[in-house]
C-alpha cells in the first residue's frame, strides 16, 4: 500500500480535530481556581460517562424494543456490589472486566 501526501495529510488533521477537544479544554483551565460548584459537578463525570456504558452494554434492542443482557445483568450485581463497599472507580473497573473475562471463558 503506498501512502501519498493527501493520506497523510488527511490522517494528521484528523489527529488534531481528536486531540484539541480533549487536550484544549485542561490547558486552558490548568492555572485557573474554578468555583466549588464547577468542581463539585465535573466530580460526577466519571460516574456519569461510566454509567452511560454500562446501560448501553446492558440494554438490547431487538427490532422495536428494548431487552435486557442477562449475562452482562449477572456481572453487573457483583461489580454494583464491589463498587459500594470499596467506593473506587479503578477497583470497580478492573473487577469488573475480570468478572466478565471469567464468564466468558467458564462458556
Amino acid at each position: 500500500m503506498s501512502m501519498n501526501s493527501t493520506v497523510l495529510t488527511v490522517i494528521a488533521l484528523s489527529a488534531l480535530v481528536t486531540v484539541i477537544p480533549r487536550i484544549l479544554p485542561f490547558i486552558l483551565v490548568r492555572n485557573l481556581r474554578l468555583p466549588d460548584a464547577v468542581m463539585k459537578w465535573l466530580s460526577f463525570v466519571p460516574v456519569c460517562i461510566l454509567t452511560a456504558l454500562v446501560i448501553e452494554n446492558l440494554l438490547m434492542q431487538e427490532q422495536s424494543r428494548l431487552s435486557i443482557d442477562w449475562p452482562v445483568l449477572l456481572i453487573l450485581l457483583p461489580t454494583a456490589i464491589i463498587a459500594y463497599k470499596y467506593r473506587s472507580l479503578s477497583m470497580t473497573v478492573v473487577s469488573g472486566v475480570l468478572l466478565m473475562a471469567i464468564y466468558r471463558n467458564m462458556l
